[in-house]
């Protein structure tokens, strides 16, 4: 009985400390989002100065962006206290990335999913694996998944 006491103690503990880990997630505040870099046809300059617009906004913690000719797909991490104002912070970044590129369709997005997926295309980018009929592909299924509401 004391054995399994000292051992539901040591669980307890162990659970407690785990939950105080802070996000690792997050950019800490000299961290930079992560370039791209990548030629034509798939030049990722236009994502890279907008990530870098992105995150000069305090309420911002991590941003992931893939663009194609006409396309910028933008997702955007939020800090803790700012998750109140997430749809006003989303649409500012869209209407402020929409001025600044006129001539590009952009689509902002808090949703997790979209960031991971962003996330992803990101390092096919990154790693040269993926073709530009592939990426055109992808952008398309990404931003019919923006505009599901679930």
């Amino acid at each position: 009985m004391k054995t399994l006491n000292c051992l539901l103690l040591v669980i307890l503990v162990l659970s407690f400390g785990s939950g105080c880990t802070e996000n690792q997630d997050q950019l800490s505040d000299n961290e930079e989002p992560t370039k791209i870099n990548t030629t034509k046809p798939k030049d990722q300059s236009l994502s890279n100065q907008a990530k870098d617009f992105a995150i000069d906004k305090d309420e911002i913690t991590d941003v992931k962006a893939v663009n194609t000719d006409n396309d910028l797909l933008l997702a955007i991490k939020v800090g803790q206290f700012e998750r109140f104002q997430i749809k006003s912070i989303e649409k500012k970044v869209k209407s402020d990335l929409g001025k600044k590129y006129p001539n590009t369709t952009v689509e902002v997005s808090t949703d997790q999913k979209i960031i991971w997926e962003l996330g992803t295309l990101e390092e096919k980018l990154q790693k040269d694996k993926i073709k530009m009929k592939e990426l055109k592909e992808d952008i398309k299924r990404i931003k019919d998944l923006m505009k599901e509401k679930t």
